[in-house]
């Protein structure tokens, strides 16, 4: 189940505050984004979006962790994007193209969410102009950020993409199950818990 809380602009603080770092924010325009969007509260492993459903949706988080992944036919999950506090995350092609999605977006830990849906998202760009460059630049940083994670994939090692990763976002690597990060890198969790105990072993070695 997901609750709705009443829409009050202290709710949106998180997103006003992200938002001037990119585009001049007045209170006029706080006002009309209070106006078009929803904050919810969402569970730990609860989905917003599932298979054969259209993306209707872009979801800010205020508080908590989601990602997007797909299932291969080996049963094998395989985790494309994270999104923590003050990250964007939707599934673009479904949600622009309004055609059913393979992929599953779900919370990783208790969150709250900004919702942001397609319908709103045209309007706002309509009566905010600078809402549609922010919005803009949030899609370019995401894309961005998606093509240094391949560049992860083809150039590094598994063992390298993990101390890569981990040494860029310690608090990030505590925070989600192993499985989900092996996902994320590319590989089983058999083998980042190998990698693991290696760094451990190396670890003692060291002190001892």
């Amino acid at each position: 189940m997901i609750f709705y809380y009443p829409k009050v602009m202290p709710a949106l603080t998180e997103l006003f505050d992200h938002m001037s770092r990119f585009v001049p924010v007045s209170a006029e325009d706080k006002q009309v984004l209070t106006d078009l969007v929803e904050v919810r509260s969402v569970r730990k492993k609860e989905h917003l979006l599932s298979p054969g459903e259209i993306c209707h949706a872009n979801y800010f988080v205020k508080k908590g962790c989601l990602r997007m992944y797909f299932i291969k036919d080996n049963g094998l999950e395989h985790t494309l994007q994270f999104a923590l506090e003050n990250w964007w995350i939707t599934d673009f092609m479904s949600l622009e193209n309004r055609k059913p999605t393979n992929m599953y977006l779900q919370a990783v830990e208790p969150a709250e969410v900004v919702v942001l849906t397609k319908t709103n998202m045209d309007i706002l760009s309509g009566q905010v102009p600078q809402m549609e460059r922010y919005l803009r630049l949030i899609a370019e940083r995401a894309f961005a950020a998606s093509l240094f994670r391949m560049q992860y994939f083809f150039e590094l090692s598994v063992e390298s993409r993990y101390e890569q990763f981990n040494r860029r976002f310690p608090e990030f690597v505590q925070r989600i199950p192993q499985y989900m990060l092996a996902g994320f890198l590319g590989f089983t969790p058999e083998v980042l818990s190998k990698i693991r105990s290696k760094k451990r072993a190396g670890a003692r070695k060291k002190l001892g």
